[in-house]
């Protein structure tokens, strides 16, 4: 019996990257997607609260909402598809990487956590495309990442993924024959200069753009930026409520001196 999944992103439901992994997976699988109606890339995990969502069907099992990601993944799993039917949630192909610290930001991952936080098994899967690169984005390097996505559903993955963790995969621009493997990674840290461009409107008042430019990340060998360096597949399980064992017993101490 084939499959339920629900993908969404947040590049927006006329991205290439997700209508490409929704023609892969479709031959092996029931899928349907729900992904906002524009671009929300970098919005988090936010969820509209305070004004409606709004659902457009653009054509079978594809649907447009006004929402965020998160929302976008709600709607998918608790409206459109019975949530109890539902096997996998997929949020991308995200255009990018979402590597290191950047997963805080990411509506892709926002997407993908919303599904863990409501127990579906949920991955988010990005193609590591160089945004300051001139070129073109090429609509094959998202075949690179969906066919190895479909692999994985094929291999049944889902029931491999714990409650409260999500898998982040971020795959190389290159061709499929290109990828030089697949490794386990831990989360690195991408520096950026996060400068703050102040300009001037015709009117003479100030705005701002928050910008900066990517600088590298740390040297951290096994971190998923050197496995994307690497030309590798970067593999990172997330648990979504982990702690250390030292921190409870570093605070606790720290309050007993406050008495």
């Amino acid at each position: 019996m084939s499959l339920n999944i629900v993908i969404s992103n947040d590049d927006g439901v006329y991205a290439p990257g997700i209508n490409i992994l929704f023609e892969v997976l479709s031959e092996i699988a029931n899928v349907t997607m729900v992904a906002p109606l524009e671009e929300r890339s970098t919005t988090g995990h936010t969820l509209t609260l305070d004004h409606p969502l709004r659902v457009v069907k653009i054509k079978e099992n594809i649907y447009g909402c006004s929402g965020y990601p998160a929302d976008c993944a709600l709607m998918g799993f608790g409206h459109i598809a019975n949530k109890e039917s539902v096997d996998l949630f997929i949020s991308g192909i995200n255009r990018g990487a979402n590597l290191g610290q950047d997963i805080y930001y990411s509506g892709t991952v926002a997407a993908a956590r919303e599904a863990t936080f409501h127990n579906i098994p949920s991955i988010a899967v990005s193609s590591a495309m160089d945004f300051a690169s001139t070129k073109k984005p090429d609509d094959k390097y998202f075949y690179t990442a969906a066919n190895f996505i479909k692999k994985l559903v094929q291999a049944n993955v889902h029931k491999l993924i714990e409650p409260m963790t999500l898998l982040n995969i971020n795959v190389p621009e290159v061709l499929e024959s290109e990828v030089k493997g697949v490794e386990l990674a831990h989360l690195g840290f991408r520096r950026y200069s996060e400068n703050i461009d102040m300009r001037t409107d015709f009117r003479n008042r100030e705005y701002f753009w928050i910008g900066g430019k990517y600088n590298g990340h740390n040297n951290d060998a096994g971190s998923d930026c050197s496995v994307i360096d690497e030309e590798k597949i970067s593999f990172t399980c997330l648990n979504l409520l982990s702690q250390s064992s030292e921190e409870p017993k570093k605070w606790s101490e720290f309050l007993d001196s406050l008495k």
